[in-house]
């Protein structure tokens, strides 16, 4: 059984990465007129994409999905709320802290940082960087995550917690450092990837399911896009701080 839904995966991973793969080579053969350096490790690479790519759905749908409708189900069931919260708070710092995209967008940023001097040219200093802006986004990312467990418990509609994080970025906006400025608007986007959205999404709707007079399709969703606004908020500040 199991074999059989990872071939179709595999097959469905091919079909969803094939548009990507076509657009570079023909950029690449046609476009630019130059031919694919090492043939070989290029088809490699994208086996182990399409694996790797296949393994982490299937893993995502046999674990994760489930796991966190059902934690969701328990909390609700439970009835408290700071147990709730807290869960929500550590979910979102955990995938957030553990993104692979967010910790090199954490080391770019701290190779910035050195060339324009404001942090030293040293191992420890960049480390330091690195860790500082990983758990800075991390812990706005479980911020967000918990006003929106309460907003799903509350029943606050969607546009609340997002309209406010706006006014937020536009008034920090003009007095954050330029060269920070796209690193923060882009940790947004990063800290909301592969490994945070299945999570939250799966526990916004188990949520949403849990509670009576909560809609998974109007409540349930609506999380992932405050998690992406509160990093950029949180960068914003890291950077005037340093």
């Amino acid at each position: 059984m199991f074999k059989k839904r990872f071939i179709n995966q595999l097959i469905n991973s091919f079909f969803d990465l094939s548009p990507i793969l076509a657009v570079v080579i023909i950029f690449q053969v046609l476009i630019i007129q130059q031919s694919i350096p090492d043939v070989g490790h290029f088809l490699l690479g994208i086996l182990f994409v399409l694996v790797g790519l296949s393994l982490f759905i299937q893993g995502l749908e046999l674990s994760l999905f489930p796991l966190g409708e059902s934690m969701a189900y328990g909390f609700a069931r439970k009835g408290s709320l700071f147990w709730l919260l807290a869960f929500a708070f550590c979910l979102g710092f955990g995938a957030a802290v553990a993104e692979p995209a967010l910790i090199n967008l954490a080391e770019q940023a701290a190779e910035l940082a050195i060339k324009k001097a404001s942090i030293t040219d040293s191992a420890s200093a960049k480390n330091n960087y690195v860790l500082g802006f990983r758990i800075t986004v991390a812990v706005s990312s479980g911020v967000a995550i918990l006003i929106g467990v309460l907003r799903i418990i509350r029943g606050w509609p969607a546009y609340y917690p997002v309209f406010y994080a706006y006014i937020g970025i536009a008034l920090i906006t003009p007095f954050c450092h330029k060269d920070m400025l796209s690193i923060a608007y882009d940790s947004g986007s990063i800290a909301t990837s592969t490994l945070t959205v299945p999570l939250v999404t799966a526990l916004g709707v188990g949520l949403a399911t849990a509670i009576k007079g909560r809609n998974p399709m109007t409540d349930g969703f609506g999380l992932v896009v405050f998690a992406s606004l509160t990093p950029i908020i949180a960068v914003m500040l890291y950077g005037l701080a340093i």
